[in-house]
């Protein structure tokens, strides 16, 4: 019974320590949570006047352009996935590369390859077990993105919807993020942000029915529109960016609260256990002394 009860004791220290850091780390991804909330809000006016900008210029003209015009018979396509660069989010990074295969498979089932981009580390880990071929890939900053990141990401896929397919460009430009909703509900989402729908935009920019002014370009509806194309596609990545910050910490403090309460389950639990075992031992004990003490007492009737 003593070994049993020191085995429950250990276990139980074991367990309180754990807690301690699943609490931990649940108070730590509430407090981004906010930070991030903040970012996206803050990022959202841009992308809305950028996409404003961007309909007026299409609406306005009848420019041929990689940002609103679609090719009549695509064959590639590149697809953006942003997953997470640590665990411990539950099915975060998971529910985001499951939407991305999904979205791949669609694209080629219309008979289209696929190019493969991947923000963090859970992506490329993933793509790098199954040995799947990776364009480029991005780490480090999935909790805090900055600007300068989106950047970054956005400029290699620039460079490939400006190029022509044969010479390794790309017709369409996806990308596969977490999008949040509230601290319970963050859902994958696969949007497609060239060639940019001019009813999309007009959705986004809450423009839909509106009748836009009429623009006189200078030097052309042409360059305006070269000028955009990589404020749209970086404003865009960031935001998305920013999203699935939020939505990865708005995750891990899901999980961690989670462990948190089955850690303080488990613990009740052993401590139930020990207090029994406790308490078997204090009977044993008692009834050891008992037994003792009557077989003294026999012994000492007998010698009489």
């Amino acid at each position: 019974m003593g070994a049993q009860l020191r085995v429950y004791k250990r276990r139980i220290k074991s367990v309180t320590a754990t807690k301690k850091i699943t609490k931990a780390m649940e108070m730590i991804a509430a407090s981004r949570i906010v930070k991030a909330q903040r970012k996206v809000a803050a990022s959202t006016p841009y992308a809305t006047e950028l996409t404003r900008a961007v309909t007026a210029v299409a609406t306005g003209s009848n420019t041929s352009h990689p940002l609103t015009t679609e090719t009549e018979n695509p064959t590639r396509a590149a697809v953006l996935l942003v997953t997470s660069d640590r665990g411990l989010a539950g099915g975060y990074s998971s529910n985001a590369i499951k939407a991305a295969d999904q979205l791949t498979e669609r694209l080629r089932g219309e008979g289209k390859e696929v190019d493969t981009y991947i923000v963090g580390r859970k992506g490329v880990a993933y793509y790098g077990f199954r040995e799947r071929k990776v364009a480029e890939a991005w780490t480090g900053f999935t909790d805090s993105p900055s600007y300068a990141d989106a950047k970054k990401v956005a400029a290699p896929l620039i460079e490939a919807i400006t190029q022509e397919t044969a010479e390794g460009g790309v017709d369409e430009l996806h990308i596969v993020f977490t999008e949040f909703v509230s601290m319970m509900t963050q859902t994958p989402v696969r949007n497609r942000m060239l060639p940019l729908s001019l009813e999309q935009a007009a959705e986004e920019s809450g423009t839909k029915g509106e009748i836009l002014p009429l623009f006189d370009f200078e030097p052309s509806a042409e360059d305006v529109l070269d000028a955009l194309l990589p404020r749209y596609v970086e404003s865009r990545i960031y935001n998305a960016l920013l999203q699935a910050a939020a939505s990865e910490h708005a995750a891990r403090r899901r999980a961690m609260k989670s462990a948190t309460d089955n850690a303080g389950e488990l613990i009740n639990s052993l401590s139930r256990l020990a207090n029994a075992a406790r308490q078997a031992e204090i009977t044993q004990e008692i009834s050891e002394i008992v037994g003792g003490s009557a077989a003294l007492a026999d012994a000492a009737g007998s010698d009489k």
